[in-house]
């Protein structure tokens, strides 16, 4: 493996894993700013990311420009987000769908064909992604030989399988796992769009093969597509804070709306499958270390280093005082559902592409990683 000087160069075997988590994805904006300003030249041959990390994945992997103009052109892009240029709510079309299915089962004709695919309209943030980068950087990237290879994953609703995506150099591999497939192709939106399309919330996007839907779905290992690219260390980003736990509240006497239970299953989407894997790698690589000769491990196992960086607060108790500023639609929407209670604020996180929202988090990323750096540059030096 070769290393460079501090500040500058190119680091094989190096990687770089964003999860997802709607707007929360944000913080990871804030991590790299930190890390650009103290490696301004820093090479990722390896960028691998899901949803709106996947977003985050392709800008750097398509930027055209160092690693530290990379990150101020992404900065400046989610500080121009707002809701409306990433979902929008069409109550017509809503009430039509309603309307329909109770006539049909009023009348017993049986439910209609959906006409309503999600609860919001994502089309303004395929508009918002086509106008903020360009693609096509990705494939120029690879030939000059700035980066090894990008992928991102979407999850296949037709069979459940886990699909990455891949864009690399010709030597890389690809592989097929249960479940997991990786799929060699040139990315576009399109497969954007389609690793970011949260369930329900958003319409599938139709892809070549069938419709897929938020690739953190079904992802129980959001290393491997790095690793099996090829990574010998990887910085990854978690959305989960690690504090201290609260003393133990007393059992709450109120039933569960339906805005905290959907919190709570986009946490066990979003946040828990990458704690997990570092766990599974952390074990790995102390069952390697115990070998007197790692080399001779079985099949391609080998040591890879992690370091995780994570939120030092939690990101969804930052929400509350931004809450009201929603569209209007998504107010009554999110209080249909209970979304005004206090416990509901996980669920609006996801959602919150706020502009006092999403610079919160860009600032808070920025200070936590500032104050590991040390750590950060023993693992990139």
């Amino acid at each position: 493996m070769t290393n460079t000087n501090a500040g500058s160069g190119r680091r094989d075997g190096l990687a770089l894993v964003l999860s997802g988590g709607g707007a929360r994805a944000a913080y990871q904006v804030g991590v790299l700013r930190a890390i650009a300003e103290r490696f301004p030249d820093l090479q990722i041959s390896i960028l691998t990311g899901v949803s709106a990390g996947a977003i985050n994945m392709m800008y750097l992997a398509s930027h055209p420009g160092p690693f530290r103009q990379a990150i101020e052109g992404l900065d400046k892009a989610w500080r121009q987000l707002t809701p409306r240029k990433v979902y929008a709510v069409r109550p017509l079309d809503l009430g039509r769908a309603i309307f329909r299915w109770i006539v049909n089962m009023v009348l017993r004709r049986g439910p209609p064909q959906p006409s309503l695919h999600g609860l919001m309209d994502a089309s303004p943030l395929r508009g918002f992604l086509a106008a903020a980068m360009n693609v096509d950087g990705v494939q120029r990237n690879i030939d000059a030989g700035r980066l090894r290879a990008a992928a991102l994953s979407a999850t296949r609703y037709d069979t459940g399988e886990t699909i990455t995506f891949v864009q690399a150099a010709p030597d890389v591999p690809v592989w097929e796992r249960y479940m997991r497939i990786a799929v060699r192709t040139r990315v576009d939106v399109r497969h954007l769009m389609a690793s970011a399309s949260i369930p329900l919330v958003f319409p599938a996007v139709k892809l070549d093969d069938g419709f897929y839907g938020d690739g953190s779905v079904r992802q129980t290992a959001p290393l491997a597509p790095a690793i099996h690219l090829g990574a010998t260390r990887i910085i990854g980003v978690a959305m989960r804070s690690r504090t201290t736990p609260a003393p133990r509240a007393a059992p709450s006497e109120q039933y569960p709306v339906a805005a905290e239970v959907f919190g709570l299953l986009l946490h066990s989407v979003f946040l828990d499958t990458l704690d997990a894997d570092a766990e599974r790698l952390e074990r790995i690589n102390t069952l390697l270390r115990a070998l007197h000769d790692p080399s001779g491990a079985p099949g391609d196992m080998r040591l890879v280093n992690l370091l995780l960086l994570r939120p030092s607060r939690d990101l969804g108790g930052l929400v509350r005082d931004h809450a009201v500023r929603l569209p209007r639609m998504v107010q009554l929407l999110l209080s249909s559902i209970g979304g005004e209670r206090t416990r509901s604020s996980d669920l609006l996180s996801y959602l919150m592409f706020q502009p006092e929202y999403i610079s919160v988090l860009i600032e808070l990323g920025y200070e936590d990683t500032r104050k590991r750096m040390p750590e950060v540059e023993r693992f990139l030096s």
